[in-house]
């Protein structure tokens, strides 16, 4: 059985819970305490040397970085698909994926908030700002590709889910943790209550996994 090192409510080990969930895979839980730094100790260090969350033991070797853990599940375990046959579409879906992975998330993460609140002496406020500002940016050019997307059907893509929710949902649950206001995006609101009706999304959900506080 693979090991997943995550921490519930880390974005990137959500992302890849969801992409385990979707494809219907079994998976040993090991919890990483990022609070309580257990990411920074010899332990997890000589399971990713980056330390950071998630990693996936595959039994054949650690994988890190969540992009390239979907990417190999999707790649060794192409059913259900989350990405779609026609190579226009997938760079599509894929663009979609990076506006969260590439543009939103690595901005807000735990050790850019870390290094704004011990070095420039950010208080909450100031925090939730600055998340608010790019999660608003990215969630603005995610709203405009959703309008101008006449197939789109009830996900991001289509009428079935891809690696562009796989992404979306954990940036939505981060985004009101962060007193985002999200009526600004009816499209997105209308995915993700598609994406929550689905086992596998329900199932990943932070608050539903075992280290959950």
């Amino acid at each position: 059985m693979m090991k997943l090192y995550n921490y519930w409510r880390s974005g990137t080990s959500h992302r890849t819970r969801i992409a385990l969930q979707l494809k219907g895979l079994s998976y040993e839980y090991l919890p990483v305490h990022l609070v309580k730094d257990e990411h920074h100790g010899d332990t997890f260090k000589a399971v990713n040397p980056q330390q950071l969350v998630p990693a996936l033991d595959t039994g054949h070797g650690v994988l890190i970085q969540s992009p390239a853990i979907i990417e190999w599940l999707e790649e060794q375990y192409p059913e259900p698909p989350l990405l779609p046959r026609d190579p226009l579409q997938r760079a599509q879906v894929r663009a979609l994926a990076a506006i969260v992975g590439c543009d939103i998330h690595p901005v807000n993460n735990k050790r850019i908030l870390d290094y704004l609140r011990q070095t420039f002496g950010a208080n909450t406020d100031a925090i939730n700002a600055w998340c608010g500002t790019w999660i608003g940016a990215g969630f603005d050019a995610y709203e405009a590709l959703l309008a101008a997307d006449t197939r789109r059907g009830r996900f991001s893509h289509g009428d079935a889910p891809t690696i562009a929710d796989v992404f979306l949902i954990p940036q939505i649950e981060s985004a009101r943790r962060f007193k985002v206001d999200l009526t600004r995006w009816p499209l997105i609101a209308e995915v993700e209550k598609a994406c929550m009706e689905l086992d596998a999304f329900q199932k990943a959900a932070p608050r539903q996994q075992p280290d959950a506080e």
